[in-house]
């Protein structure tokens, strides 16, 4: 590919005349020095500690889901709203985040995104009114939103002959955040007195700990891949070499892009309610709040070590509809038991969701496998994440309001039954071997 960069840092002087810029300096294949092993170990932990990030706000809330309602006085088709707030907010803010990182840079963009994350999180339980939460939880989320579009983005950039041992070290620690607060969230407010207000506040600290690393990237100007130089007006080079396909991909003509959407929309769709309402599922079957965190935690805990394995396999293989088909069907016979006997086998149903919440990893793998250059993987990430979000906000809405008309979980579970046969079509089509270079 060729070189993004117009400059080459000058590395052979004293640590004391080095700049900023230059300690901060990228190798894009072709270019010049490589950055410090001490600078990607600290991107590598900076990964991590995003990561960590990118899912606390909603799993610790499923979690306490029945007592925030209480505490607000919120009905069920209230509920459904904030639970729907996530892919709303991931919607609206991940279009903006490539934007934001040209002008700022995307290790900026990503400091301030765990800064707001903090914020929101330790505001919205103590704003006092349903409103207030609502906002208070936009702003963490619109921070986990900028994060989660510019994850692949950093990772392309920063460790481009890495790419799916990255992808795969940032979706492990993402699964592992979002299960560490399902299990955690409960038994910690018990232990803090049965307030749910500070249960929910402590995950702030987490976030805080995220900015740190940061830091360190928030002065470093230089472009990612397919993203010009940061500044004001963050004009593009026009000199020989300089890739243009960023702005001559028209990416809503490449079907591969549509089918990749969609089944990021219905993966996060299926995401999303069980993170909202599972629990509750569980707890108006008999289990008790406690084991009923502790289920949701088993389901987010399944993308620990498949978060790793998922995208090493995936990248070897030229289709990935096999993997797809194999994810859904689990998810079909995970939600049947839920239907038939959502207490008798919690375990064996939170275990196989669990492994269909995986087609997470698989379509982060899929956006850096369908397009050739980094610009078409800075526009493929933003278009399939910011669509599919926007796809994915209806369903926990109607879940909510299917419960509260119904009366019970029959309809809402056969709902989420139903949307995993268009989400393995989706998938088996954003499977094949092509890139959206060749459809734009």
């Amino acid at each position: 590919m060729p070189d993004d960069e117009t400059q080459t840092p000058t590395l052979n002087r004293g640590p004391a005349a080095r700049t900023s810029r230059e300690l901060h300096a990228q190798r894009l294949p072709g270019a010049g020095e490589a950055p410090a092993p001490w600078l990607l170990r600290l991107i590598a932990v900076g990964l991590v500690l995003a990561a960590l990030n990118l899912r606390p706000a909603i799993t610790s809330l499923g979690a306490l889901l029945e007592e925030v309602r209480d505490g607000l006085h919120m009905s069920g088709s209230v509920a459904g709203v904030l639970t729907s707030v996530p892919p709303l907010c991931f919607a609206v803010f991940g279009v903006m985040a490539p934007r934001l990182a040209r002008r700022f840079g995307a290790g900026a963009v990503v400091c301030a995104g765990m800064a707001a994350i903090a914020a929101g999180l330790v505001i919205r339980p103590y704003i006092g009114s349903t409103a207030g939460f609502l906002a208070a939880s936009a702003l963490a989320l619109m921070g986990i939103a900028v994060s989660n579009i510019l994850m692949p983005v950093i990772v392309k950039r920063w460790f481009p002959d890495r790419v799916g041992t990255m992808t795969g070290l940032y979706s492990m620690a993402l699964a592992l955040g979002t299960a560490l607060a399902a299990a955690v969230t409960v038994p910690v407010t018990g232990a803090l007195g049965g307030n749910w207000r500070t249960g929910l506040a402590l995950w702030a600290v987490l976030a805080a700990v995220a900015v740190l690393p940061w830091i360190v990237l928030v002065r470093d100007r230089t472009p990612a891949p397919g993203l010009p130089a940061p500044g004001p007006s963050a004009p593009r080079p026009a000199a020989s070499g300089t890739p243009a396909e960023a702005p001559s991909l028209r990416i809503t003509r490449s079907r591969t892009a549509w089918a990749l959407a969609c089944f990021f929309g219905l993966q996060a769709t299926a995401a999303y309610i069980t993170m909202g309402w599972m629990p509750q599922i569980f707890r108006d079957a008999g289990v008790s709040a406690g084991t009923a965190g502790l289920l949701l935690a088993v389901t987010m805990a399944m993308g620990v070590p498949l978060a790793f394995v998922i995208p090493r396999v995936a990248s070897r293989l030229k289709q990935q509809g096999p993997i797809v088909v194999a994810l859904g069907l689990c998810g079909l016979i995970g939600y049947g038991g839920l239907y038939l006997a959502p207490a008798a086998g919690a375990w064996a149903w939170a275990l196989l969701l669990g492994v269909a919440n995986c087609a997470f990893p698989l379509a982060l793998t899929m956006i850096g496998m369908r397009a050739r250059s980094g610009a078409g993987v800075v526009r493929l990430s933003a278009f399939a994440q910011s669509t599919g979000y926007l796809l994915s906000i209806p369903g926990p809405l109607l879940v909510g309001v299917l419960y509260q008309h119904s009366g019970g979980w029959g309809l809402p579970i056969a709902l989420m039954a139903g949307l995993m046969i268009p989400q393995m079509a989706a998938g088996i089509l954003a499977g094949r071997d092509r890139t959206i270079e060749d459809e734009c």
